[in-house]
């Protein structure tokens, strides 16, 4: 990485500047408390889950294998950027080290990469369990489940290394001041010397691909999952089927709706709040929010929750 040694460069700055959310000092301090607090919960939420899952033996199945999984990736996810964030909230330069803005770029943009590809091995789990309830032990079993464990991450982390390395190794210029509370492509491209289009297209085009990809695997598979449904001659069968079913479309729309929102907002410079905004819903607020929705809605989960909690 080049810093280009420019009139508008800061001598004493060692990396960029993340501004985050700027307010005054008793402002900082009270954001500090509130994400420390959404930090823990989200801790606590996503861990319970998967003590519920190793705890109790009735969840030893694909369908919840998985879940554990997408928690630890929950709290991987949050952990990528709350920490520093928490960090800038007390610091009086909030600078990020080169190194360490390009570690938070890459592990920030992976675990987002595994986390729509385990959405969509989820919903294909659904999509067996119901349209093919007779043969899905068969199907899914132990073996695939891992197979299918193992790919999200490792596709997940091969998804970004390559476009990030080229601009980790770009020249930036000017103050190095980055208007997010993480290190992302949009800012970080503004900081380069030169105007770098091709990169720009380039990041837009596997940005889609990660996107929808996925998203289209999952569309696909609840199309055939309410094709199915609808075939049920019983309400019950239909609602029971349904339920399996409404948490992940809860957790896919929330995450999907807001990534989307990012994606087509405009990266003009009055849009920043907005996107800090939007960002902070999907990659703190998602978290938070799903091990709440898997639980309230599931009732294996609840009483999986009670016994490890002793309730």
């Amino acid at each position: 990485m080049k810093i280009s040694n420019t009139p508008n460069n800061t001598s004493n700055i060692t990396g960029f500047i993340l501004l985050g959310f700027p307010c005054s000092r008793e402002g900082q301090i009270l954001l500090f408390v509130l994400f420390s607090g959404v930090y823990l919960l989200t801790l606590m939420g996503n861990g319970s889950i998967i003590c519920a899952v190793c705890w109790d033996q009735r969840l030893h199945t694909p369908m919840y294998i998985l879940l554990a999984n997408f928690s630890f990736l929950e709290i991987c996810y949050v952990t990528s950027t709350v920490p520093n964030m928490l960090a800038n909230f007390l610091s009086d330069n909030k600078v990020i080290s080169f190194s360490g803005c390009f570690l938070q770029f890459y592990f920030f943009f992976s675990l987002g990469s595994t986390e729509c590809f385990f959405l969509a091995i989820m919903a294909f789990d659904r999509y067996l369990a119901i349209c093919q309830p007779l043969h899905y032990p068969t199907l899914m079993t132990g073996r695939l489940c891992s197979n299918l464990v193992v790919s999200c991450w490792v596709l997940g982390f091969l998804w970004f290394p390559v476009p990030i390395i080229i601009i980790s190794q770009m020249s930036f210029c000017g103050s190095r001041i980055i208007d997010h509370f993480l290190c992302d492509p949009g800012p970080l491209l503004a900081l380069t010397c030169t105007r770098t289009p091709v990169m720009e297209v380039f990041w837009a085009i596997i940005s889609s691909l990660l996107l929808f990809i996925p998203f289209l695997c999952i569309m696909s598979s609840y199309a055939l999952v309410l094709r199915a449904v609808l075939r049920v001659p019983s309400a019950a069968g239909r609602r029971k089927a349904f339920s399996t079913c409404g948490s992940h479309l809860a957790v896919v729309s929330l995450f999907y709706g807001s990534v989307m929102v990012m994606y087509l907002s405009p990266t003009s410079e009055h849009e920043a709040g907005m996107q800090k905004l939007v960002t902070l819903f999907y990659s703190v607020g998602t978290p938070l929010i799903n091990p709440l929705i898997y639980s309230l809605r599931n009732k294996d989960m609840k009483l999986a929750l009670q016994k490890f909690l002793g309730i």
